[in-house]
């Protein structure tokens, strides 16, 4: 375990509001890159015509999908910013509400806005700024050795 702590001045946020029958991962992540933001929060509310979610299956490295071929509000979706390739990219995951007030969650892999998803990124500090392990492929927090 490493454990620190982080000064950082407030910084910048971000309101990304995306438009009916936009792809929420591909229309925030344009965001995060035309911002250059690497390192921030994520939250966001609203609704999906149809979504896919997945889970990480560490023997084969992948995420197993889940297809979700129905509207559904965005209950939560929590995430942060992570940097692959030299490039920032949309990390979240999400739980959706079906009509029955069952749900089904996940990492968000894709989801066709509808009528409106409201996204909040706000800038944190750049020690908290994800890097690509290794061994794992995923993004992770580095910490600090000390």
């Amino acid at each position: 375990m490493k454990v620190s702590e982080v000064h950082h001045q407030t910084g910048r946020v971000l309101v990304v509001v995306c438009d009916k029958g936009e792809e929420a991962v591909a229309a925030v992540g344009a965001a995060l890159r035309e911002q250059q933001m690497r390192a921030a929060r994520v939250t966001a509310v609203g609704g999906f015509a149809d979504a896919e979610v997945g889970w990480f299956d560490r023997e084969s490295d992948d995420y197993r999908r889940i297809p979700v071929a129905e509207q559904v509000e965005v209950l939560s979706l929590l995430g942060d910013v992570a940097e692959r390739d030299g490039e920032p990219v949309l990390h979240a995951h999400a739980v959706l509400g079906r009509f029955d007030g069952s749900t089904v969650g996940g990492h968000l892999l894709r989801g066709r806005v509808w009528p409106t998803l409201e996204v909040i990124v706000s800038e944190v500090a750049p020690e908290l700024a994800k890097r690509v392990d290794p061994e794992t492929g995923l993004a992770l927090i580095s910490g600090s050795d000390g």
